[in-house]
């Protein structure tokens, strides 16, 4: 317990009104009542009414009582209060706090203090709930009767449960691969306005397939009480890229399937993972079990770990989460990792992820901060140096994380163990981690995660809260869905991750005289190799050509906007699979980046955008999550919005009503800018904002894109006195982007 233990059953109780069940992200009023214990509350003491850190509830002001959110504190008997709101006021996970002291009086037993959240008598329309969906939402009381500062937490706490919506949004769910005439599952589901599964659905749909599937019924019913709807033993029957399309009783289409390539055969397999996520027991939401099942039957995943903060996790949970881990793991079906987010500040190396490939491990701490037990103290691994050293023989996986700490992978790296880097997840997109990884000369794979908090790994809906992204997910290429080949395909790098999409992604690189493929990097000493005449992405290579043959194969499971090709750190070429002649009067604009690399790196976009001389017939955002921040057409030539970015990019398409007239006009707080319309064209007008990638982006778009399905092939000229790291970061019109690993080919 972190907190003090004296006697709580003499510090009172709490309620609240009214109790049951509330839609995520609804306006709500509750009036919650503190009933003083024995000893009251003295003069100078105080309660906390306390929520986790994942909770993206209304921020309570006290000021405003016709805005959302307001929030009224009043003692029974007249005694005067202080109350203020603080982010961070309690031990985590528990910080977001509503902190009220008697200045003036005290309370006897049985006073009482009133709190109402969402008081709507001044016509406030009533707290906003958080987005997602909880089992047992706290309203969690701590009391400091005797004025020291030292506060219990009361034995029962208020509590309501937050459930979902009714849907708005659709989602049809594939395989990525498939031979031909074998067998998939295709999952649907339902998700309301912030991305919850609902099981309020009750509709009739006709499905539709581009090519021959045996077993696909004509139509499917959502039955209410149901979170998903789940086709087995559909079989595929000719070769080509399969979509399966959900449409309304009347043909109006509701849901595309993503891209699912169906060949006569494939030497490795698409898995689609999220390899770290968090549940109550540290600063996630919802059980551990919890976790695993939604990951299994909500997101439909192939692969999850649990990742937890190491200093948070007590032995009990590190031995229940192995028990977990191996419970759910089935082979061929959904596997699990043990696992857990190595937390060390980051001056010490900042956060890593540990993949065990078996139960029982020791979990090397990076402190015990929140653990009080400190009987296995000398386990524990303080600096980043200290974690690999401890790891070496151990059959496990590490990959470097940005979170609230970010990893500095020049401060602490160890080849034969960190063979991957994650470039996003819920907190932002984090290109400069591959940059850092290059620039030293690492070998590394590209992952993306959710580091998800809410409760819903792989389908990680960021909410209202500071996440500023969608999650993301790793494409794991892998022989088969087991343990060991999941772990041979993170350490030979044979992956690539997006933010969130899945698409079908192949990167290859082909050479004229045969390469030398390594079976291990060969930093770590000699080993197996084989001359081949083509490559993989991952794959370390050494090679006598000049040139090289890059192949990107990509079908999207969105049109394509544009595909970077890239040597390391250099961009060379920004492929659009749309000519000049093809565009119309469709705009982008995107901004992009981060402050810095720690905790505050978000960056606020807030603006409008004018056109004079032209208007807006239709507009559209890109990255809108939070839809508490405004998106608003005010008027036929002004547009004005709220935004902010931790790394990547949001913005807003439009089609204007003439092609080529009038100035369009961008305010935002770091960029202003006038630009003739008929300058916005095929390449990109680029204006930066300093910071880390901070920049907007303009640029002109076909009215319509139909480019799903890319395939570019080039000549890449290979340099002398590094690695040729060959990858590329694509794009889709939905705002989502995709990174490929490396493949390293040194000469």
């Amino acid at each position: 317990m972190p907190h003090s233990t004296y006697r709580p059953e003499l510090m009172g109780s709490a309620t609240i009104e009214p109790v049951g069940e509330f839609e995520a992200g609804s306006f709500q009023s509750f009036t919650m009542r503190y009933t003083a214990g024995y000893f009251g509350i003295d003069d100078t003491g105080s309660i906390k009414i306390v929520h986790r850190f994942a909770s993206d509830m209304g921020r309570p002001q006290f000021d405003h009582p016709e805005k959302p959110n307001y929030v009224t504190v009043e003692a029974s008997n007249g005694a005067i209060l202080h109350v203020e709101y603080d982010m961070k006021r309690n031990i985590r996970p528990w910080d977001k706090t509503i902190y009220i002291k008697v200045v003036r009086g005290f309370l006897r037993e049985g006073d009482e203090i009133v709190v109402r959240f969402g008081d709507r008598r001044g016509g406030s329309p009533g707290m906003r709930i958080q987005t997602f969906c909880e089992h047992s939402f706290e309203f969690r009381v701590l009391v400091d009767a005797i004025a020291t500062y030292n506060y219990v937490e009361l034995p029962q706490q208020p509590v309501i449960r937050i459930v979902p919506s009714k849907p708005v949004l659709w989602k049809a769910i594939i395989p990525t691969a498939c031979d031909t005439n074998a067998q998939f599952r295709l999952a649907m589901k339902g998700e309301d306005l912030w991305g919850n599964p609902s099981n309020l659905c009750d509709q009739t749909f006709k499905l539709q397939a581009n090519l021959k599937v045996k077993g696909l019924p004509a139509t499917v019913t959502f039955k209410l009480g149901e979170f998903a709807l789940v086709l087995e033993q559909l079989q595929t029957l000719e070769e080509g890229n399969l979509v399966v399309s959900l449409l309304t009783q009347e043909s109006q289409l509701m849901a595309t399937s993503n891209p699912m390539r169906v060949l006569s055969s494939h030497d490795l397999m698409p898995y689609w993972g999220d390899l770290h996520g968090q549940s109550e027991e540290t600063i996630g939401t919802n059980s551990a079990r919890d976790f695993f099942t939604f990951a299994r039957d909500c997101a439909f995943l192939d692969i999850a770990c649990h990742q937890g903060n190491d200093f948070q996790i007590t032995s009990e949970f590190w031995n229940h989460l192995n028990d977990l881990t191996a419970e759910f793991t089935v082979d061929h079906k959904f596997i699990t990792f043990p696992g857990y987010e190595w937390s060390g500040n980051t001056g010490l190396g900042g956060d890593r992820n540990v993949l065990y490939l078996n139960e029982g491990e020791q979990i090397h701490r990076s402190s015990h901060a929140l653990v009080d037990d400190l009987s296995d103290v000398d386990t524990d691994a303080t600096s980043a140096n200290d974690m690999f050293d401890k790891m070496q023989l151990k059959d496990c996986v590490v990959f470097a994380h940005i979170g609230g700490r970010y990893a500095d992978i020049k401060y602490a790296h160890d080849e034969r163990l960190e063979t991957g880097v994650e470039v996003h997840s819920a907190w932002g997109s984090f290109e400069w981690l591959v940059e850092d990884s290059l620039e030293k000369g690492f070998r590394v794979g590209i992952l993306s995660n959710s580091d998800g908090h809410k409760g819903r790994p792989g389908a990680s809906h960021p909410g209202a809260s500071k996440f500023g992204s969608y999650g993301g997910l790793t494409c794991l290429l892998a022989k088969q869905l087991t343990r060991q080949a999941l772990a041979e395909s993170l350490r030979k790098r044979h992956h690539y991750g997006t933010t969130g999409c899945r698409m079908v992604l192949d990167v290859t690189t082909k050479f004229e005289n045969p390469a030398l493929l390594f079976e291990k990097d060969p930093h770590l000493g000699e080993g197996y190799s084989e001359s081949v005449h083509e490559a993989m992405m991952g794959d370390i290579l050494q090679s006598a050509d000049q040139q090289v043959t890059l192949v990107v194969n990509a079908v999207g499971s969105a049109p394509i906007e544009q595909i970077e090709i890239r040597n390391g750190l250099q961009t060379l070429e920004v492929f659009r699979p749309y000519k000049v002649a093809e565009l119309g009067r469709r705009i982008r604009v995107v901004w992009e980046g981060s402050e810095y690399r720690g905790r505050g790196r978000e960056t606020n976009w807030d603006g409008s955008a004018s056109l004079s001389g032209n208007s807006f017939a239709s507009a559209s955002p890109i990255n809108r999550y939070n839809l508490d921040k405004r998106f608003d057409l005010l008027e036929p030539h002004r547009l004005e919005w709220d935004s902010i970015t931790t790394g990547g990019h949001a913005g807003f398409e439009a089609m204007l009503t003439d092609s080529n007239a009038g100035v369009l006009s961008i305010e935002t707080n770091l960029v202003k800018v006038d630009i003739p319309v008929a300058d916005i064209g095929y390449d990109e007008l680029v204006f930066e904002a300093g910071g880390l990638g901070r920049k907007i982006r303009v640029f002109r778009l076909p009215d319509e894109n139909p480019h799903t399905a890319v395939n570019v092939e080039r000549q890449v000229t290979l340099v002398d006195d590094r690695d040729n790291a060959l990858y590329v970061r694509i794009i889709q019109e939905d705002g989502h982007v995709i990174w490929s690993s490396p493949t390293y080919v040194f000469r």
